[in-house]
């Protein structure tokens, strides 16, 4: 059974995206059966692996709100065993569209038993905003990975994000867990990256990823050509990094199952 990962933050421009799609790839190239769920109106995982959606093909909003079977929309990417649920600027209304519909915060969570067995991994590339989308793909979600920019307001945002799943697991899936925090874009030459590194490590621990993504050309200009960072540039920081980040998954949960 896939273990279901949202990758969230309630601001845009975190890396989110980024480490949606190369996450994805490197779980792929590790060996592991992956699915990524573009959630995000916007559509920047979908383009961001060179797939090109067209009216007759089904989207993520499809599925949703038509009730279209999830397999149908589901696309292969350019590495075996990695695919996309691709979104479209249809899903931008959809937070309107699921106010009036039975179960409305469990619709993506009921949609995804359809597939859960089919893979190892499930990655939500979860909408930059708190709505209904958010919502739903923090309920289908075994857990979150907070991508945080090494910023001067990465706690603020962080300590939000965490507000936001407190009352998920209160009122609607109390089993929710945090994977962790990824420092983003970190930059060891600059001193607020460091600073910014401690402080969340002070504050959160245990819940700091010990891999952290450097901010990095080849890695930022990867989503432009439709091609993951494995494809683009495999010997960059970027990519070996994302690498390391799927390792420190992968033995994580390994120890947990001991």
């Amino acid at each position: 059974m896939a273990h279901i990962i949202a990758l969230a933050n309630q601001k845009g421009g975190k890396g989110k995206t980024t480490t949606a799609i190369n996450l994805g790839a490197a779980l792929a190239e590790a060996g592991k059966f992956c699915l990524l769920l573009d959630f995000d109106p916007q559509a920047n995982a979908t383009s961001g692996l060179g797939v090109e959606v067209t009216d007759q093909h089904p989207t993520v909003y499809d599925v949703l709100i038509n009730n279209r079977n999830i397999r149908d929309a589901i696309v292969s990417t350019s590495h075996r065993d990695f695919h996309i649920v691709p979104s479209s600027p249809a899903l931008s209304g959809a937070n309107i569209d699921l106010v009036s519909l039975p179960r409305r915060e469990y619709r993506l969570y009921d949609t995804l038993l359809e597939v859960r067995n089919d893979y190892d991994y499930i990655l939500i590339d979860s909408p930059p905003s708190l709505g209904l989308l958010t919502v739903n793909s923090l309920v289908a979600s075994d857990s979150v990975l907070v991508p945080v920019q090494s910023e001067f307001y990465a706690i603020e945002g962080l300590s939000q994000l965490l507000r936001t799943v407190n009352l998920i697991k209160r009122n609607l899936k109390p089993d929710l867990e945090i994977l962790g925090a990824l420092l983003t874009m970190y930059e060891k030459r600059i001193k607020l990256s460091q600073e910014v590194m401690w402080e969340l490590r002070d504050n959160f621990p245990h819940f700091v990823f010990e891999t952290m993504i450097p901010r990095n050309v080849r890695l930022a200009e990867a989503p432009s050509f439709g091609e993951t960072i494995f494809r683009r540039a495999p010997l960059s920081k970027g990519a070996v990094a994302y690498k390391r980040l799927a390792n420190e998954l992968l033995n994580s949960e390994e120890k947990n199952k001991r």
